[in-house]
């Protein structure tokens, strides 16, 4: 059961249901009127949503802050390296606003930036292979994807969709060892915007603790400043250390956490945004 995404009437997109129980607004249309936070408000309500998320341009967030919504984040330089994103939050139930696990959510960005300076091995060229991953490994992707995560966001365990996203505008790479694939990761990226999210990590459970992520992320970077992309950016699971540690490790500022905001790995969590300047 994965939310949908759909076109609003005035052009908007957003991704909507029980699934992560929210509305996420993904993009505002270029028909969209003033009332639209008021909108998106009366659709959680008519459907039972606890949360909207939304992502703005900051030039035209006040229409949604005189609505109620709040700033969880924002991310500098995120349209063309010029105006910033606002990640913005309204809770039609505040009992979803209140996070159970601060502390651990407080500890994770310590030790990232406490860790952000270790240093990573290189990677082993002679038993690991770094790689863009190609339309024949979708079916393998997805089993990876389905194993690492029980629950995730958007339907990366369905080998459709990842073919479908990696002909439009994802690029995937992945680690390999004897030709088996044993880590992932993506970039998702928005020329029109001039910014990426770097997502989709996820390596086997037998092989964490290699650096896998630190090399992904490294590769991606790669591919995209040779794109021209300015700005990157990562929402990564709060009470996950080693996702958190990675960023920090590759230069990234944090910039907010969006709170019980992604159904990931089974149940409903706080994610935290990063971002660095790539152009």
């Amino acid at each position: 059961m994965i939310d949908r995404i759909e076109e609003m009437p005035c052009g908007s997109l957003i991704q909507h249901g029980p699934y992560n129980n929210r509305i996420y607004l993904m993009k505002i249309g270029e028909n969209s009127t003033p009332d639209l936070p008021s909108i998106l408000v009366s659709l959680a309500e008519n459907r039972g949503y606890t949360k909207i998320f939304a992502k703005v341009p900051s030039a035209e967030a006040d229409d949604f802050f005189n609505a109620g919504y709040l700033a969880e984040a924002t991310v500098p330089g995120f349209y063309n390296g010029l105006d910033a994103a606002l990640f913005l939050a309204y809770y039609t139930d505040m009992k979803r606003s209140i996070e159970s696990d601060c502390e651990i959510y407080e500890r994770t960005i310590m030790t990232a930036f406490e860790r952000k300076n270790d240093l990573v091995a290189p990677l082993d060229s002679s038993g690991f292979n770094l790689r863009k991953c190609e339309e024949s490994d979708t079916g393998e992707m997805a089993r990876i994807y389905k194993k690492v995560f029980p629950s995730y966001p958007f339907p990366i365990h369905s080998e459709d969709y990842v073919l479908e996203t990696m002909r439009g505008n994802v690029d995937y790479f992945c680690v390999e060892t004897k030709n088996e694939i044993i880590a992932l990761s993506s970039a998702e990226i928005d020329m029109e915007s001039s910014n990426v999210e770097m997502t989709d990590f996820a390596t086997l459970p037998e092989w964490r603790g290699n650096g896998f992520g630190v090399h992904l992320l490294g590769r991606m970077e790669k591919e995209i400043k040779k794109r021209g992309i300015k700005t990157a950016y990562t929402i990564a699971r709060a009470s996950s250390p080693g996702m958190n540690i990675t960023f920090t490790r590759q230069g990234y500022g944090f910039c907010g956490r969006l709170k019980n905001n992604t159904n990931i790995s089974g149940q409903i969590e706080s994610m935290n945004i990063w971002f660095k300047k790539t152009g």
